[in-house]
């Protein structure tokens, strides 16, 4: 599942701890994640309503 944001917001967004691009991914129970592009501490953010949820307390590590 694609999340629906534009494109400039899409290329803006970044993980808060590592500072790493971001992109679609899908969680353990098959919700809408973000997950950080970063090798060394690859983080996911859960997607809630739609909205991207970057707050490093919700983020669980892949």
């Amino acid at each position: 599942m694609s999340l629906q944001i534009d494109p400039w917001v899409r290329e803006a967004l970044r993980c808060p701890v590592t500072g790493a691009r971001l992109v679609d991914g899908t969680g353990p129970s098959g919700e809408p994640e973000l997950h950080s592009t970063d090798p060394d501490r690859p983080l996911a953010y859960p997607v809630r309503d739609g909205i991207p949820v970057l707050l490093p307390d919700d983020a669980r590590e892949l």
